[in-house]
């Protein structure tokens, strides 16, 4: 099995890093490694790899550090791979960029999954303006959602919230970083103002919208748009 994929693993332990190694490997991708945060940095520049996978717990500079600065040039997805689990941390994480966050000990299969959807959402913003998934296609360019060929009703705001979903594909986006992209700084704590949207957007293009398909609630954390 092989693909063009370039994965840059950041992790001190070595344990870890043979188990990624045998486990991506397997699936094709092409890995580098890192085992600070300076060489992170120095590796990510170098190679320019497709997607980076980050511990925290780094010897020589906190993980966030390494992240931000990552995201001060670096566009492709950083997923966070750490023992720290708090819902704190994880929202620091993604607010300082992160695509996803799982936490160790994690299920390979997951961790696969994970890393296939963030490269695919990786190229979602680079496509032509008209995307499909499902039973839904969106013209960016006339901004006009359909679902089974039908042409969705949907406020403005409501527009801006999945497109800004959509766009993110994949990605897990912060309560906080929704808010101020679609209302602005001053709504970013108003969490119930964003589930009242959510709750909208979820009956008119979800088949169940108690069971979401598309729209996928992060517990604590924000959500994550799937296409599938």
């Amino acid at each position: 099995m092989s693909n063009s994929f370039s994965i840059l693993v950041v992790d001190d332990e070595s344990q870890i890093r043979k188990l990624l190694e045998i486990t991506l490997e397997a699936n094709g991708y092409k890995l580098l490694f890192a085992i600070n945060g300076k060489e992170a940095i120095t590796m990510a520049a170098s190679h320019q790899p497709d997607l980076i996978l980050l511990d925290l717990g780094l010897p020589d500079e906190d993980g966030q550090d390494v992240l931000r600065k990552l995201r001060d040039w670096y566009q492709n997805p950083i997923i966070i791979l750490s023992v720290k689990s708090t819902e704190q941390e994880i929202v620091k994480a993604l607010d300082n960029g992160a695509n996803d966050y799982l936490t160790k000990p994690f299920r390979t299969l997951e961790l696969l999954a994970r890393i296939r959807t963030a490269l695919r959402g990786s190229f979602t913003q680079t496509q032509e303006p008209i995307v499909a998934f499902g039973d839904i296609t969106v013209d960016f360019a006339s901004r006009i959602i359909k679902l089974n060929d039908e042409v969705l009703k949907l406020t403005a705001t409501e527009y801006n919230l999945l497109t800004l979903l959509i766009k993110n594909d994949g990605r897990v986006l912060t309560h906080q970083y929704i808010l101020k992209e679609i209302w602005g700084n001053s709504y970013a704590e108003q969490t119930q103002y964003l589930r009242v949207f959510v709750a909208q957007l979820r009956k008119k293009i979800e088949a169940d919208p108690n069971r979401p398909q598309y729209i996928i609630t992060e517990s604590g954390v924000g959500y994550r748009f799937n296409s599938g």
